[in-house]
């Protein structure tokens, strides 16, 4: 084989080698393109908590009229398990509707995780609050019944995978995939000495 020919071989190499450098490992799932993705919708999850927290402390009406707004004394709680009329925990969120200590719980359990998440930061904590809180919606809607404790029809779509089911898993996997190093602060918490020394804060 000539010099030229040798050369010509080698430029045929090199983007083979380029593409074997920046290939993933094999059985590997987590490409810099995912890392990115799961960066995105770790902040749009985020923020899904953080503006419900918004506007049901400032009533932007949305879901909150101004009258209903945690500042000018509603309660973000009463309206919603005063409706509950599915499941056999009916009675019990009926008797939390309005209670001072759920709504303090369910908006600081709101903001905490929709700033943990759009920050990046204790994502474990985040996802485990997270998931707490769409299980005990879940139980409010109850989606396996078919009608209301009246008769009516639950309108239930799913008896067992709703919304709630579906953001429960997302947080998880937010969590398990360190989604908060892409574009969050994740590495910085984690490098805090009383990060390093309690884990279950990462």
């Amino acid at each position: 084989m000539t010099t030229t020919e040798d050369f010509r071989a080698t430029l045929m190499q090199v983007p083979a080698q380029r593409a074997a450098e920046t290939a993933p490992e094999h059985g590997a799932v987590m490409t810099p393109h995912a890392a990115k993705f799961l960066g995105v919708l770790r902040v749009a999850m985020g923020f899904v908590f953080l503006w419900a927290f918004l506007d049901k402390t400032f009533g932007w009406g949305f879901a909150t009229q101004s009258k209903n707004a945690w500042i000018n004394g509603g309660s973000p709680t009463k309206g919603f398990l005063s409706r509950v009329a599915v499941g056999p925990f009916e009675d019990t969120f009926h008797s939390w509707a309005g209670a001072t200590w759920a709504d303090w719980l369910f908006m600081l359990g709101l903001l905490g995780i929709g700033v943990a998440l759009i920050a990046g930061v204790a994502m474990r904590i985040a996802a485990t609050s997270g998931t707490a809180m769409m299980l005990l919606m879940w139980a409010a809607e109850w989606p396996l019944d078919k009608t209301t404790s009246a008769g009516e029809p639950s309108m239930s779509t799913n008896p067992i995978v709703d919304y709630h089911i579906v953001f429960a898993l997302v947080l998880i996997a937010l969590a398990l995939t360190y989604a908060g190093n892409t574009w969050g602060f994740g590495k910085a918490w984690t490098r805090l000495p009383f990060v390093k020394d309690n884990h279950w804060l990462r």
